[in-house]
């Protein structure tokens, strides 16, 4: 199984022992972890698959391995939450609890398998999250990286890249979705405000394949040109800008990687 916690709705898979999801179920994310908690229940219930080797759960925010806790959510007021020991209480299996951006990027970098090995997932949507992979395994020197909170010179003061780079900023200053924004020009801006971040990431992360997720870059082909130039513009000798390609699986993406991890992790128990 893969839940996928998001900051507007919640997507519960059931995966085949080859990665092929047989059903799924969206729900909207609950205001309260209790009251997330029984809605999964609820959800549960109504999945004709009954008996699980393992479960992957994937949360935006700050994780306890250890203890599988999740300490602080991203986009939820929820704090110290005992998701592994809650959840497992509910699907009857093993659970392993990770970020949400980081299981994105374990996905992704399965696809690539043999072309890239260090692949860097960037996703813009409200936020901005990043994962990084390295042989398809998560890189443990950056499993708590958050990005989207470094803080970058943007109109000459230090702010948070995701402060005006993310999609909730886009939608505050122009006023419309991703979907809805059409002029050349604000793309380009789009564009420059992305490359100022992504340049910093190439710089330390190096990577092999840049991988970008998100309801924002669901329109890559809108900002490609404008980022890749800025990008070049930004490069130095030694960080030379990476290939840069959208994820294959954007809406699932996360839900792979549950499956993925849980896989790795629990797969044994089969």
């Amino acid at each position: 199984m893969g839940i996928d916690i998001g900051g507007t709705k919640t997507l519960v898979g059931c995966l085949d022992e080859h990665g092929v999801i047989m059903e799924r179920i969206k729900f909207p994310t609950p205001d309260t972890y209790k009251q997330f908690l029984e809605e999964l229940a609820v959800v549960v219930e109504k999945l004709s698959t009954r008996d699980f080797i393992a479960a992957g759960v994937a949360a935006p925010g700050l994780i306890d391995r250890n203890a599988g806790h999740v300490v602080a959510f991203g986009n939820r007021p929820w704090k110290d939450a005992p998701l592994k020991t809650d959840v497992e209480s509910i699907v009857h299996c093993p659970v392993v609890v990770e970020n949400d951006a980081n299981l994105a990027a374990l996905s992704e970098s399965m696809l690539v398998k043999g072309k890239y090995n260090r692949v860097l997932y960037v996703t813009v949507s409200t936020g901005i999250g990043v994962g990084v992979a390295e042989n398809q395994q998560l890189a443990s020197a950056l499993i708590d990286a958050e990005a989207g909170s470094m803080q970058i010179d943007h109109n000459g003061k230090l702010e948070k890249w995701e402060s005006f780079a993310s999609g909730k900023a886009i939608r505050a200053k122009y006023g419309k979705l991703a979907a809805d924004i059409h002029e050349p020009e604000i793309w380009d801006e789009i564009a420059h405000n992305l490359a100022k971040g992504v340049t910093n990431l190439i710089d330390i992360v190096q990577p092999d394949v840049i991988i970008l997720g998100g309801s924002v870059s669901a329109y890559f082909d809108r900002f490609k040109k404008p980022l890749l130039s800025y990008l070049e513009a930004m490069a130095g000798p030694l960080t030379p800008v990476p290939p840069i390609i959208e994820a294959s699986r954007p809406e699932e993406a996360v839900l792979y990687g549950c499956y993925d991890l849980a896989k790795i992790r629990h797969g044994s128990l089969r």
